[in-house]
């Protein structure tokens, strides 16, 4: 028997997976509330880094797919970066080559060829990304959900036998451990710097191969984000202040003008990390249904858009 297609939906999880999910949902026509434990400035989300592209996501295969919906979206939404928060910006992949990526990226990632010498020291590619100013855009993912009629809840949930609606997505990232009892999610702990932009316009993301260490850099205006770190099984969102130290002087041997740029702030997050993203449908003892949309490590925003599709299309079976 199908779900009324105009029936309850309490998505739970206010980050950039439960928005979307909540935004695709009541603009096909369903009465859509979000139930979050925080706003959604202050949930992993905000911290983001946010550079689309499909890394460290599996399953490979479905999160290409997801990932290629969600460019389709954000191209369309950079025509209105002030409002959206997304933009098309230039810039380098460090330690990746084109005969390493499948056919899809040459076809459909705008700009991508090899770096030159002087783009990188060192093998890269050079591509127009989605970039996106995290803060703007939940913002944005809030205000057009609430215009499709949704409403957003702070309330912390701890049991789904309290989620009194016929049908209850589940984005609660980190929070499935306890929600769902699912040990197989975990957090990745990133730490990044947030400093005043000396005047870089592209972005770089970069690993070195010995340490295994994740070094980048993203321009927002007058801002640039440096990171980062990716400490497993770490919970502590307290900033290292010599951690940080070191994120400022990786970034600073690739780009010199960041070592004097004047340091604005610190952020913690910690990625949702699952050895591959559980997007499924399951159906309850009592008679409710339960979507899950969670385990996409630090690559949510990559894939939002086509799992937010995909959830979607499960609730309304």
């Amino acid at each position: 028997m199908g779900i009324d297609p105009s029936g309850d939906v309490i998505v739970v999880g206010g980050g950039v997976i439960g928005l979307t999910t909540a935004v695709v949902l009541a603009e096909s026509g369903r009465r859509v509330r979000v139930w979050t434990r925080e706003p959604a400035e202050r949930t992993t989300s905000a911290v983001a880094g946010a550079l689309w592209w499909p890394h460290l996501i599996r399953p490979k295969a479905l999160a290409r797919h997801w990932a290629l919906q969600s460019l389709s979206v954000y191209e369309e939404l950079a025509a209105r970066p002030e409002e959206t928060g997304v933009r098309m910006v230039e810039g380098v992949l460090g330690e990746s080559r084109l005969d390493e990526q499948g056919s899809w990226a040459a076809a459909r990632v705008p700009g991508l060829r090899a770096s030159t010498d002087e783009e990188y020291v060192g093998t890269g590619l050079w591509a127009r990304l989605p970039l996106l100013d995290m803060p703007v855009h939940l913002r944005w993912l809030r205000e057009r959900f609430l215009r499709a009629g949704g409403a957003v809840e702070v309330r912390l949930v701890t049991e789904l036998a309290d989620v009194a609606a016929p049908v209850v997505v589940n984005c609660t990232g980190l929070g499935a451990r306890e929600l769902v009892r699912d040990q197989a999610v975990r957090p990745v702990r990133g730490q990044l710097v947030i400093v005043e932009n000396p005047g870089v316009t592209t972005w770089l993301a970069s690993t070195d191969s010995d340490t295994g260490n994740s070094t980048y850099f993203f321009p927002h205006g007058d801002r640039l984000v440096l990171g980062g770190t990716a400490d497993e099984d770490n919970w502590s969102l307290t900033p290292d202040p010599a951690v940080a130290a070191e994120i400022v002087k990786r970034c600073a041997a690739l780009r010199p003008e960041i070592a004097g740029a004047r340091v604005l702030g610190h952020r913690v997050g910690l990625r949702p990390v699952r050895d591959t993203v559980r997007l499924e449908r399951e159906p309850l003892a009592d008679g409710r249904v339960l979507v899950h949309n969670y385990g996409h490590g630090g690559a949510g925003v990559t894939v939002a858009w086509g799992c937010a599709r995909e959830a979607a299309a499960l609730a309304s079976r």
